[in-house]
């Protein structure tokens, strides 16, 4: 089964960006594929480098981080939602004239285009958040 997976919580927004990631590392374990991990809206959190968390908990998005680099995953992050929240490459800081990138490198920034394009590739579509 092909999945595409829509992140649309921050991690420190409940257990929506828990349970994607649960569900991700499951669906992997058992054989299946992830088309894409798609974060919009506050979901963009998920791929800021710049997020600290307390000791006693998972730092999430380094835990997304990992998964997309173990298992060479497509991650795209909303353009939109990621400028407006200053979730930003180095493509989107060159751009906008800014010295500092925050999202992680295991992520790419792109439109919905992408979701699109990865919805004809994908068998089901799972929404968190």
């Amino acid at each position: 089964m092909r999945y595409t997976l829509l992140i649309n919580a921050a991690p420190q927004s409940g257990e929506a960006a828990h349970s994607a990631i649960r569900f991700a590392e499951a669906a992997l374990r058992q054989g299946h594929s992830i088309e894409q991990l798609f974060f919009y809206g506050e979901g963009v959190m998920n791929a800021s480098t710049l997020t600290v968390m307390p000791q006693d908990e998972q730092n999430l998005p380094a835990s997304w981080d990992a998964l997309i680099q173990k298992n060479d995953l497509s991650s795209i992050v909303c353009v939109s939602s990621a400028i407006r929240r200053g979730i930003i490459d180095t493509q989107e800081a060159t751009r906008h004239q800014l010295s500092a990138v925050s999202c992680y490198e295991s992520s790419e920034i792109g439109g919905l285009g992408s979701l699109i394009h990865a919805l004809s590739n994908t068998d089901r579509v799972l929404s968190f958040g």
